[in-house]
């Protein structure tokens, strides 16, 4: 029987401005495959950025 959350795995969301890591969240890695890229909010740029996922 599979486990509950078995195919999440956690990642970090990196802004591509200031390479800051502001936020961690958790994807489905057998759905995504590719790279998380998301438009968040950045406290250090002040304004919504372009956060990607982190290595």
């Amino acid at each position: 029987m599979a486990k509950k959350n078995e195919n999440r795995e956690r990642i970090d969301l990196q802004c591509t401005v200031c390479k800051e890591i502001n936020y961690r969240t958790e994807k489905n890695k057998k759905n995504t495959t590719e790279r998380l890229e998301l438009n968040k909010f950045c406290k250090k740029c002040r304004k919504a950025t372009t956060h990607k996922e982190k290595k």
